[in-house]
């Protein structure tokens, strides 16, 4: 077994899939729209689906806003320096709601951005 994707309800999905793949690097793997469903689905991450967690967005056609809830944390991706990559995210026009530096009662380099829809995404670094 294995873990396959994520799936997050998107309101703008041109503007979620800049953020992704622009803002984050990813790479849009697939994006199919089932009109009868009236809903489209876009794959993206940083491998192929076939070896690689990704993420899918869902956008429902016509929704305007979601609740994202207080149960859902974040999604987290490894970055070789999270200074660094916050110092790019911004450059490309993203949001950081907490600059890189140590997390609270530990040594490990964290930071979080923020996507289109409100939902954090945490950098950690790793080598």
């Amino acid at each position: 077994m294995r873990l396959l994707h994520t799936m997050l309800r998107v309101v703008d999905l041109d503007r979620s899939l800049a953020f992704y793949t622009e803002v984050l690097g990813m790479r849009l793997l697939r994006r199919d729209d089932y009109p009868d469903g009236k809903f489209t689905l876009a794959f993206v991450g940083y491998g192929g689906e076939s070896d690689s967690t990704v993420l899918e967005l869902t956008h429902n056609w016509g929704v305007e806003k979601y609740e994202l809830g207080t149960a859902y944390g974040h999604i987290a991706i490894a970055v070789p320096d999270a200074y660094a990559a916050c110092e790019e995210i911004g450059r490309r026009g993203g949001k950081v709601i907490r600059p890189a530096g140590p997390m609270k009662h530990g040594n490990t380099v964290i930071a979080f951005v923020e996507d289109p829809d409100g939902y954090k995404v945490e950098l950690i670094e790793r080598e």
